[in-house]
């Protein structure tokens, strides 16, 4: 689903493994990079953090599940084992932007510790239990949701998310 929204745009997607050097990534000159999703303890990754502290601020990035802590954790943050984890298909989200509560699929048991999230501002937390759910970094022209868009299965929260990448994208290519 989360690469027909890109073609759909008219994007060439380029698919690189969690090995994959940020100079080597930067190296392909993309409009954008899509840090995604993956199973286990988020500080098992130190080698890829390290990695995505060199692409802070020089590509627009979106970070999904397992990298929207990757970058937390790059940036400076925390992540913790979570009591119960989140699972199944009703987890809700709150945008702190508008308000709106969002149900999503989640399936993780790690969570940013949103008291250590010192840059950037936290842009989604879920209800049940005020984790973070996502980070807003405006100064890198990077964002992060916990969840993945099209997981949620609605349109007005999928879009929008999607949308604010393809208008970063297209800000940055206008100030090359």
């Amino acid at each position: 689903s989360a690469i027909r929204h890109f073609t759909e745009k008219d994007c060439k997607v380029i698919s690189m493994p969690a090995t994959a050097t940020a100079e080597e990534i930067l190296a392909l000159n993309t409009d954008g990079v899509v840090i995604g999703d993956g199973p286990g303890d988020p500080m098992e990754n130190q080698a890829i953090i390290a990695e995505i502290k060199k692409m802070l601020g020089k590509k627009p990035v979106y970070g999904v599940g397992l990298g929207h802590q990757l970058i937390a954790l790059a940036s400076g943050a925390k992540t913790q084992k979570q009591k119960y984890g989140h699972r199944g298909g009703n987890q809700p989200v709150k945008c702190v932007k508008c308000g709106k509560v969002y149900i999503s699929t989640q399936n993780h048991g790690y969570e940013v510790v949103s008291d250590s999230v010192t840059q950037g501002k936290i842009s989604f937390f879920n209800v049940n239990d005020n984790s973070c759910e996502g980070i807003d970094y405006e100064e890198w022209n990077v964002f992060t949701t916990q969840f993945a868009p099209e997981a949620c299965g609605i349109a007005y929260v999928e879009k929008p998310l999607y949308n604010t990448f393809f208008a970063m994208m297209e800000k940055e290519k206008e100030n090359a």
